[in-house]
């Protein structure tokens, strides 16, 4: 059997919206199952979700890399809204109110009922982005005391973010276990190995992996990060 990580939980966090953070966890997934490593993950919070179109929203996503069905959606993501908005806004267009502290009640929960050796939660969104009507998803790891993942685009501009969003966990004093940038599948998008050379550079001793678009190959080399 596999050993376990030696962190609880490692949690996903973006640069900015839409950059890969569910396809690098479902990869990070499919490669620790491929190794007999029991596996979870739990995205708390998920708006822009269509009932009618559950397997293609990021809950679905996750269900598949785990072997796990529609009947597991709320253990996955229990806390889904319509409106492809900042989770509290979506929220309050169906009634509902996000408070921080509910979150994390959650998520702790989880944590503590799941005994899987790789154990993965995401956020919403960039990592500055509001998760609740008092918090932004850096509350999660931050008050979790987890240690992240960061995933950053290849867009023109992802450099600047990758890097502010490593500066703001640096400054909160959390951990970065990785960097992956998520390869743009824009003709306009820069050259991707330029992108990574430059986050590199700025980059200090954080490992910086490099999430192609052609294959899934680069999350065996962030698993054995993981358990470096």
């Amino acid at each position: 059997m596999a050993e376990p990580l030696t962190a609880p939980a490692l949690y996903v966090a973006g640069a900015h919206t839409d950059v890969g953070k569910t396809q690098v966890a479902c990869a990070l997934l499919r490669a620790a199952r491929g190794r007999g490593m029991a596996c979870d993950a739990f995205k708390p919070v998920l708006s822009g979700f269509e009932p009618a179109r559950w397997a293609e929203s990021d809950a679905g996503r996750l269900l598949d890399a785990l072997g796990r069905c529609e009947a597991d959606l709320d253990a996955v993501s229990p806390l889904r809204f319509a409106a492809p908005l900042a989770p509290p806004m979506a929220a309050r267009q169906q009634g509902a109110r996000l408070e921080l502290a509910d979150i994390l009640g959650r998520c702790r929960a989880w944590l503590e009922t799941s005994s899987a050796a790789l154990k993965l939660l995401e956020g919403a969104g960039g990592l500055m982005s509001p998760i609740a009507e008092d918090g932004t998803a850096l509350d999660l790891p931050e008050q979790l005391a987890l240690p992240s993942i960061l995933v950053g685009g290849g867009y023109l501009g992802a450099v600047s973010h990758l890097l502010t969003a490593l500066e703001v966990l640096r400054a909160r004093g959390l951990p970065v276990l990785a960097l992956v940038v998520s390869e743009d599948a824009s003709p306009d998008a820069p050259a991707f190995a330029e992108t990574l050379e430059m986050v590199r550079t700025f980059a200090g001793a954080v490992p910086v992996v490099a999430a192609v678009r052609a294959h899934e190959a680069w999350a065996e080399e962030l698993l054995d990060l993981l358990r470096a």
